[in-house]
């Protein structure tokens, strides 16, 4: 109506005549029916004598319009009466049109798709304040997670035959996805083509003592293949120590059939051990007498995943020649029953054990003969990984990754069955925050079900091959569910250091059941002496850490007294862990969850990540320290070594660089503006790029996977060069000068970049050497 009225007042006025051009466009205030009037005396031609806007055409044929003084001509006044009446209609039927359409306009909410609760359009944040108080984060999650709703999960997900790749397996992955799916998360699979070793299709692999051949229901995946022949002879644990000491007793080690027991080490680490030593076969028995005809089931990888397909991802569509991890073993490796093995040992002659072995069976000696025959078979299978999401509110491609291997050999309660509820229950939880409690994650949160974990922690190891690149600069941590729960009254963590404060203040805030907090139970005068552990290369969690560079934990409430003994075995079901934990599986199961929970929540709700960069310093300056005294022990022991040049002042300056750098970023955090989201992503990404810049960048991931120079495995780690220096000290037949020089340097600057990258920009650097 105002813009009819102000035309009719112009025409009446007398302004000059103008043509106009209309531009409609959308008013950022929000309402769609403001016109833009834009005047203009010039027009280009809108059409080449076709007729359409010949009106509006400078150039026409039309004789010019004539105009007449007003008020003067009876038809003139006439004519413009009728225009602005016109004019006047024309406008008021805009203006009513216009209105009514935002009157009946329809819906567009009701008429949108459902979406995920948590997936809602909610007002964009400002700034980085939280959302939620982290006190109230505490109690939802709390009042979610109960020990009474295990009992309906554990019994949806137990199931006595779930081996990796089987119908069982499969059928636990898909409930996994219906409840992702339930809770209303994005879900997704990841199919990997993987080739494990079995047991023979038809017969059984067999070993022969005193002409009495026996049939072994057990396994090793992995293991070499073929038949061998040697004297039986006793190494305890199988652990380098164990081996040192017979070769120090003169033992003649090539050639023989060596037994060991479980526990302490993997059985990878076992048959890697005893190889080093040239014996021909390995028979490992389970150091439980409860578990006596027990068959025990394994695999013997040095390493992680697939070793077919050894630092890239088993995709069906891979096309690569024929290669083997160099973790694979040549020789032969067996499992075979508590009873077996005692009918064995008691039969040994030869040497009396070392002390301190806890056996009075002998040695063996050089009659002792034993015959091995391994018949295992190399097969394919496909494997699925199960994923849901919960996707952040602020830095949505940012994420915390929360995973359960789902696989078993035989139940596997606490292998498998645990870990996969408190998953479960875990999804449930957050999901309901999310959907009816308004809490909003700023990242996101990934639930992540493995399968093959029992062939060497495959399908997360392939996972995290199949997309490296990309999960190396989101993917900020890992906490790993498997065997969460073996015992009473004992806690134990293997984790980044980057966590250790977060392990600590989460041990803090949490009771243990009808008892004090977690850190006032388990901590008490030295709680990282008491509760943190080396993570070893069987945990899932280790190749995200030494392989990907991500901060990672697992942790497990354990029994102080002993360790649960019936992992690998048929015998791992719901009333061995009922006796292990004194009937506390639910509470335990609960607490574990919470545990997992919170630092979870507090690592996507804090607008900075809750990692403490200076542990690292007090690791790194441990290390250097070590190999300081070992070069100046070479000096002085092997003076033609190493060249006198040769000087450790270079590493001690890295170390120093990394500890300024980790200083100047507190102080950076200090003087920002937290409330600013961008520059949270700015620091959150520094720190984010700590774990991973101290992977070498010098080695292939192909050939050597766990590069982490501080917590990987090999010669390249900081641990690797102390060994090196202790080699070359005794002067050993594998120590060289040369490869240690060159390992040493690579390691300098490998820590060098990890500073550099965490000062941030290119001059901020202080490189100080």
């Amino acid at each position: 109506m105002d813009q009819a009225r102000s035309t009719i007042s112009k025409i009446f006025n007398g302004e000059p005549h103008t043509y106009t051009r209309f531009n409609l466009a959308r008013n950022m205030e929000g309402d769609n029916s403001h016109v833009e009037l834009k005047m203009s005396t010039d027009m280009v031609e809108e059409a080449d004598g076709n007729g359409v806007g010949e009106h509006l055409n400078h150039n026409s044929n039309h004789k010019p319009y004539m105009a007449h003084k007003p008020g003067r001509d009876p038809k003139n006044i006439c004519f413009k009466v009728a225009m602005g009446l016109l004019i006047f209609i024309i406008g008021y039927l805009i203006s009513f049109m216009i209105h009514w359409k935002k009157d009946v306009g329809p819906n567009c909410a009701s008429s949108a798709p459902s979406v995920p609760p948590y997936a809602k359009v909610v007002a964009p944040e400002t700034g980085a304040a939280p959302l939620m108080d982290w006190d109230d984060v505490k109690a939802l999650l709390a009042k979610k997670v109960s020990a009474a709703k295990f009992e309906s999960v554990f019994s949806e997900f137990s199931s006595t035959q779930h081996r990796a790749g089987s119908p069982g397996d499969e059928a636990l992955g898909n409930k996994m996805l219906d409840r992702f799916k339930e809770y209303g998360m994005k879900t997704w699979t990841d199919e990997h083509f993987v080739k494990v070793q079995d047991p023979p299709a038809s017969g059984y692999n067999t070993y022969t003592f005193r002409n009495q051949t026996e049939r072994l229901d057990g396994f090793l995946s992995y293991s070499g293949t073929g038949t061998r022949t040697g004297a039986a002879l006793q190494a305890n644990y199988g652990q380098e120590e164990d081996f040192k000491r017979l070769r120090d007793k003169g033992i003649n080690m090539n050639g023989r059939v060596v037994l060991v027991k479980t526990g302490l080490i993997s059985l990878a680490e076992k048959v890697a051990n005893a190889a080093k030593m040239n014996v021909s076969a390995v028979l490992i028995y389970p150091d439980s007498p409860s578990a006596e005809k027990t068959p025990l089931f394994g695999h013997v990888h040095m390493g992680s995943g697939d070793p077919y397909t050894p630092g890239f991802p088993s995709f069906n569509h891979t096309q690569f020649p024929p290669i083997e991890s160099s973790g694979l073993p040549k020789i032969l490796a067996q499992t075979i029953s508590n009873e077996k093995a005692k009918s064995i040992l008691a039969n040994l002659g030869g040497e009396s054990v070392p002390d301190g072995w806890g056996s009075f069976y002998k040695l063996g000696g050089e009659s002792d003969l034993i015959t091995v025959e391994i018949s295992n078979v190399l097969t394919e299978k496909k494997i699925n990984n199960v994923f849901g999401v919960i996707k952040g509110f602020v830095d949505e491609d940012r994420y915390v990754v929360i995973g359960a291997q789902r696989d078993a050999w035989g139940p596997g309660f606490a292998a498998s069955t645990v870990g996969t509820s408190v998953l479960v229950e875990l999804a449930r939880s957050i999901s309901d925050m999310v959907k009816n409690d308004e809490f909003k994650p700023r990242r996101s949160i990934v639930f992540a079900s493995w399968s093959a974990g029992e062939y060497g922690n495959v399908g997360a190891t392939e996972w995290l091959e199949g997309y490296l690149t990309s999960l190396s600069m989101k993917a900020f941590a890992y906490i790993n569910l498997d065997a969460v729960v073996t015992g009473d009254g004992g806690f134990k963590v293997s984790a980044s250091p980057l966590l250790h404060s977060l392990i600590q203040s989460t041990m803090r805030e949490l009771n243990y059941p009808n008892k004090a907090s977690l850190f006032s139970q388990f901590g008490r005068s030295d709680w990282e002496k008491n509760v943190l552990q080396t993570m070893k290369m069987n945990d899932t969690a280790y190749p995200f850490l030494a392989f990907s560079g991500i901060p990672s934990v697992s942790f497990r409430f354990n029994s102080e007294a002993s360790h649960y003994r019936y992992f690998g075995t048929l015998l791992d079901t719901r009333e061995k862990l009922n006796i292990a934990t004194v009937n506390k599986v639910t509470q335990l199961a609960e607490l574990s969850a919470r545990f997992a929970g919170h630092m979870a929540l507090r690592l996507v709700h804090d607008h900075l990540l809750h990692f403490d960069l200076k542990k690292y310093d007090k690791v790194i300056r441990t290390h250097v320290a070590q190999i300081n005294s070992r070069v100046l022990a070479v000096k002085r022991i092997q003076k033609d070594k190493l060249p006198r040049a040769l000087t450790v002042q270079w590493l001690m300056s890295a170390s120093g660089s990394y500890s300024r750098a980790s200083d100047n970023l507190l102080s950076d955090i200090q003087n920002s503006n937290l409330d600013d989201i961008e520059m949270c992503r700015i620091i959150n990404d520094r720190i984010m790029a700590v774990e991973r810049n101290l992977l070498s960048p010098y080695l292939s991931p192909r050939e050597n996977p766990f590069r982490h120079i501080l917590l990987g495995s090999g010669p390249h780690t900081l641990k690797g060069l102390a060994n090196h220096l202790d080699a070359l000290r005794m002067d050993t037949p594998d120590a060289d000068a040369t490869l240690f020089r060159n390992q040493f340097a690579l390691a300098t600057w490998t820590l060098q970049g990890c500073a550099n990258s965490l000062a941030g920009d290119i001059w901020s650097l202080d490189n100080e050497i």
